[in-house]
């Protein structure tokens, strides 16, 4: 950064590494620099596509950032975002920022020790707050449905780890706790050994009740969120982009706005932009590393309770 422009890198030069290097790519005051994947030819493939440097080997890609995404496979986000913090990077860590707590707490206490900006790239909680929602008092219920075809991608994990984690993050963010009781849990597995739909019955510490849907086994696709709150409802339909509002609250601005801000355009830019921002000005990026941990401890007591309806 020696001339004020950031350095960055994608790990993992999957489809989502590939959206993340795009949005460096275009982003101001930033230069997308390298890319590394275990696999090189694909490594370079995404690393041709931008004209920048490709590496099949973790420490020399290190050696050309300043500033990283994380889009590997989940198992080793930890793992690698660890290095990263070793080397003095600036990390934004894909969901989920770990695979146990131990291991998310070791990442934070890191990037907390070295003075550096971790980020986890939990993009839902963007909409939310544009549209208002986060500046409410807690919603007296939360239904939550994601349901995709089956990809096969993202098989290391649970539909749980993989899906939901979005929503479990909303879900603490909406009620400003991260501790709650399993009240029900159904789990289908077809592929492999991981669960890969997930319904689940949640009561936060608060009181707050949830019902949250993940699967990808889908035939139709759905992605919307339910918040019931004492004067009314708010629906947001993803796939449509309607926006239903009976409270007497109105809402920030709406999905199918023309002239949506940016967070609901775009929230992978918008979520890029601010960890930008946080590197420059030395301030909390949009989702912290303490957040991602949040979202993770509530993932992995949804996961326990599927693990057990699977056994």
């Amino acid at each position: 950064m020696s001339d004020g422009t950031i350095r960055t890198g994608v790990a993992g030069a999957g489809v989502f590494g590939g959206y993340h290097a795009n949005k460096y790519a275009e982003a101001e005051g930033a230069t997308l620099s390298a890319v590394y994947d275990r696999d090189e030819d694909r490594a370079k493939a995404l690393a041709e596509k931008h004209g920048v440097a490709a590496f099949s080997e973790y420490g020399a890609f290190l050696s050309e950032v300043d500033a990283l995404t994380i889009a590997a496979p989940a198992t080793v986000h930890a793992e690698l975002a660890g290095r990263a913090l070793e080397r003095g990077k600036h990390v934004l860590v894909e969901k989920p920022i770990a695979m146990s707590l131990d291991g998310a707490d070791l990442v934070v206490a890191m990037a907390e020790e070295a003075g550096l900006v971790l980020q986890v790239g939990h993009q839902e909680r963007y909409v939310a707050d544009a549209l208002g929602l986060l500046r409410r008092d807690p919603p007296l219920v939360v239904r939550s449905r994601r349901l995709n075809r089956f990809s096969g991608r993202a098989m290391d994990v649970s539909v749980v780890l993989d899906l939901m984690i979005h929503d479990l993050d909303l879900l603490a963010k909406l009620t400003g706790t991260d501790e709650a009781e399993v009240l029900s849990c159904e789990a289908r597995r077809e592929h492999g050994t991981e669960a890969d739909e997930v319904l689940v019955r949640l009561k936060m510490a608060g009181g707050v009740e949830a019902a949250l849907s993940a699967s990808r086994l889908a035939s139709d696709p759905t992605r919307d969120l339910l918040l019931s709150y004492p004067a009314g409802e708010v629906h947001l339909d993803f796939l449509t982009r309607r926006t239903d509002n009976s409270t007497p609250e109105p809402l920030a601005a709406a999905l199918d706005d023309t002239n949506a801000p940016l967070a609901l355009r775009d929230p992978l830019a918008y979520g890029t932009k601010g960890f930008l921002r946080a590197i420059r000005e030395g301030t909390p990026p949009p989702v912290t590393g303490a957040d991602g941990r949040a979202a993770l401890k509530l993932a992995l007591l949804v996961e326990e309770a599927a693990k057990e309806q699977l056994a």
